[in-house]
């Protein structure tokens, strides 16, 4: 089992693939694996329908949509450049949900931002927001990234391994010296206070404590902070291309379900009761 993993991290890691899509490709196939073994089946043979079995099980026991996808892709990845296999895999990715985004009002980001009393937690939270990042972004972020002439921050092998401009708020730009001088540019902006960077698991931790904190009952996350950027900004009057540049979308569609969350139209409509 273990060399199997070890060929498919090597192949991730030669298409150039996130440590972190690789980490999930791994722990996929390791269920994957001990549901084979369970069933007396071999890892090399490719049994459609014990394949089927296994994500109708995951499925019953309350996998969402998209891990369903991440099990079936990192499944076919498998077969398809480790073992070679020349056998078609005959599913079909599952059906995504189609959620809206939960938005926090501008209200909610002040008292979030307010409620917030570790200055170096606010300004992660604070820039989070105003510049658009995703939690990975944010805590990968370094000093030299930062542009406070220009008001820009230049996001290096983001989401896709590509590199993006976004906007930096004029707002943070001396709180963000204070909290960056006397440091190496090659320094992480929100360092942990043990040294290194911060978790993904950290900033969630950090954000859902301060939304309690501030009473808010929405079922916002750290992501939040990022559709809250978008939604205002097209609240604003920006034209949709310029935010689905700032946001790193490859695909329009992606950045037009905000225009779902912020519908005038709907917003006019006042209820017959």
């Amino acid at each position: 089992m273990q060399q199997y993993l070890d060929k498919l991290s090597q192949e991730l890691r030669l298409r150039n693939y996130s440590h972190r899509t690789i980490e999930s490709y791994q722990t996929c196939l390791k269920y994957y694996f001990y549901f084979l073994e369970r069933n007396g089946s071999k890892i090399e043979r490719l049994d459609q329908d014990l394949l089927r079995k296994f994500l109708l099980e995951k499925q019953s026991k309350g996998a969402s949509s998209q891990t369903i996808n991440l099990y079936l892709h990192a499944i076919k990845t498998f077969y398809k450049e480790i073992l070679k296999s020349n056998e078609v895999i005959d599913l079909h990715f599952a059906k995504k949900s189609k959620r809206l985004p939960v938005v926090l009002s501008h209200e909610e980001i002040t008292k979030i931002i307010d409620m917030t009393i570790n200055p170096k937690h606010k300004m992660m939270i604070a820039l989070a927001y105003g510049a658009g990042l995703r939690v990975s972004e944010v805590i990968s972020l370094k000093i030299k990234d930062i542009d406070l002439e220009g008001l820009t921050i230049h996001l290096k092998d983001a989401k896709g391994k590509k590199d993006r401009i976004t906007v930096f708020p004029e707002k943070l730009k001396y709180p963000i010296q204070n909290l960056i001088a006397g440091k190496d540019l090659n320094s992480l902006v929100f360092e942990s206070d043990r040294g290194g960077g911060l978790t993904d698991r950290t900033a969630q931790a950090i954000f859902s404590q301060v939304l309690k904190k501030a009473g808010i009952k929405k079922e916002a996350t750290f992501h939040s902070l990022r559709h809250s950027f978008a939604t205002h900004l097209l609240e604003n009057g920006t034209d949709i291309r310029y935010i689905q540049e700032l946001l790193g979308h490859q695909n329009i569609r992606t950045t037009q379900i905000y225009t779902k969350v912020t519908n005038p139209s709907i917003r006019n409509i006042k209820s017959p009761l």
